[in-house]
């Protein structure tokens, strides 16, 4: 491919989770040769999200205030905070309707082999949050994934050292999946069943 800019569309494209080459190419030629008007759109959206979403102050969620809907939502229960490793994870169980708690968003989980630690996902930020005096339950909710399991034995143990008590999602959730890909039901047993 010689033109440099549809080769810079396409290579845009593939870096996306789960675009490869081929598929890159696909979106990009159908973009340019059926829908212009939609490819004009989401170059909007992109360039408005890119300057205006951040992170929350308090939970690290996307939001475009200083604080996401629900860190600003006093009928949520400030009683229990749920530890999740992504938004996509904190949308998911919101989308069940069972949980009416706060969050903390790590915005990634403990990987050794990728150089990352609990200094990396917020840990200290979690904990000094964790001990405020409100809370009384954290919910670990980081996925079962080799990643997750190990994420969540290290918070638990931190955290329970601070003597708050910590509960873990209940084994519903299949082991190796990520709550972003997990029917409604099944994380809504498992908020119900943790332990």
């Amino acid at each position: 491919m010689s033109e440099p800019t549809l080769a810079a569309l396409i290579e845009a494209l593939r870096r996306q989770p789960g675009i490869g080459a081929k598929s890159a190419q696909r979106i990009a030629f159908h973009l340019l040769q059926h829908d212009r008007e939609g490819m004009r759109s989401l170059a909007r959206a992109l360039e408005s999200a890119s300057a205006r979403v951040q992170h929350c102050e308090r939970c690290h969620t996307f939001t475009e205030a200083a604080l996401c809907d629900i860190c600003r939502d006093d009928t949520r229960d400030a009683r229990q905070l749920c530890v999740v490793e992504t938004p996509a994870d904190q949308a998911a169980l919101e989308r069940t309707g069972s949980y009416r708690g706060l969050y903390f968003v790590l915005l990634g989980r403990i990987s050794p082999l990728d150089g990352v630690g609990a200094r990396e996902i917020g840990a200290a930020e979690l904990l000094r949050r964790a001990a405020d005096g409100v809370t009384q339950e954290v919910i670990l909710a980081t996925n079962f994934t080799a990643e997750g399991e190990a994420t969540a034995h290290v918070l638990s143990e931190a955290l329970r050292a601070r003597g708050l008590k910590v509960t873990r999602l209940a084994r519903g959730v299949p082991i190796g999946s990520e709550l972003e890909y997990v029917d409604l039901g099944t994380i809504a047993h498992a908020l119900v069943d943790r332990h």
